[in-house]
């Protein structure tokens, strides 16, 4: 059986990512989706193993030491996020696609993993002071919160060079056509191979 082919979105907190991911997971049903570990709790009606694998700090540490992850990233003093690697190889394996939904790091670190076998894409925000408006927009964190999270993603946006395709989300109809038409031209490309 042919192994899956590995599609990573990777933005600043509030860019887009995860709506553009979403969207695609709908078109694709195919796909499968790489569920992230985290050390944080769970926001809002946020599932275990659906959307993240929420783990302590202790158990992320855990397998950190037992070379478990893909990747991971300290985000912020004891909030972790990582992919393990279980979880990859068991969907690549069966033959799906996966779709990835990761910070910028942790997207850069997949791709140099995979290669030429990954698509990695950057979602950017039209601008710093917009994305501030979206997290504010979001009601999950309070203003220190989000302040952190601008200042982070200002240093975020230098890693769009080492992104396949940039889409600037300025119109989320227009990310979201542009990103379905860069993955379906990646998964026609690989199959000519």
């Amino acid at each position: 059986m042919k192994e899956g082919k590995i599609i990573i979105f990777s933005a600043p907190s509030g860019a887009g990512k995860t709506t553009i991911v979403r969207h695609l997971l709908s078109k694709h049903p195919d796909f499968a989706f790489s569920v992230s570990a985290t050390s944080r709790k769970p926001r809002g009606n946020e599932v275990d193993g659906l959307d993240y694998f929420f783990l302590t700090v202790e158990e992320f540490k855990a397998k950190i030491n037992n070379l478990e992850f893909l990747e991971w990233q300290e985000v912020y003093p004891d909030n972790f996020y990582g992919s393990l690697k279980c979880e990859v190889e068991k969907i690549l394996k069966s033959g799906k696609n996966i779709l990835f939904d990761v910070d910028v790091v942790g997207g850069s670190n997949i791709k140099k993993h995979y290669g030429e076998r990954a698509l990695a894409f950057f979602i950017q925000p039209p601008s710093i002071p917009e994305l501030e408006k979206r997290l504010i927009a979001r009601s999950t964190e309070n203003q220190e919160v989000i302040r952190k999270r601008v200042e982070k993603a200002a240093r975020e946006m230098t890693y769009a060079p080492l992104f396949d395709v940039v889409i600037v989300n300025d119109t989320l109809e227009h990310a979201l056509q542009d990103a379905e038409e860069r993955v379906k031209e990646f998964l026609l490309k690989k199959q000519e191979k």
